[in-house]
């Protein structure tokens, strides 16, 4: 190679480095409309449920999922309350459906209580052999309540 194709090889290099590093941050319009998406399925389980989503997690060594949620309407969330409502979940990769346990002793490992505003609930699924992973994405419901596209951490 000549001097002058090194250089332009050098520029070459140093073009296609910044444009990599300076689009390394940047969503795909396929990642802004799904995050859109996600920002306004929350906003409708607020508005309608009165209730915000905190967080599904793995718990007890991978053996349940901790569905957290916050009451913001005493009101709008009562019907999520209801003891003779049965939740589950469903792995939406497989569509497998997961349960709330019921241990003799303890009863169901969720509040069935009068929701009060500005409380942080729970609600506790099975997940027997440890089929759902973090990162999976699920859908909680409760009665008419459904919530799609949560991911679990």
């Amino acid at each position: 190679m000549n001097i002058i194709d090194r250089s332009a090889l050098g520029y070459l290099l140093i073009i296609s480095l910044c444009s990599f590093f300076s689009c390394a941050g940047c969503a795909t319009s396929q990642e802004r409309n799904t995050f859109k998406s996600v920002e306004s399925e929350r906003l409708s389980v607020q508005e309608q449920w009165g209730i915000r989503i905190e967080s599904v997690r793995l718990s007890a060594a991978g053996y349940m999922i901790d569905f957290r949620y916050r009451v913001l309407n005493q009101e709008k969330a009562a019907p999520l309350f209801e003891r003779k409502t049965k939740p589950f979940l469903i792995d939406q990769q497989s569509g497998k459906k997961f349960v709330v346990p019921s241990p003799p002793k303890v009863g169901p490992l969720r509040t069935s209580e009068p929701p009060q505003a500005d409380r942080t609930y729970f609600i506790l699924f099975a997940n027997p052999g440890k089929y759902v992973k973090q990162g999976n994405k699920v859908t909680v419901v409760i009665g008419d309540f459904k919530a799609e596209n949560l991911i679990v951490n």
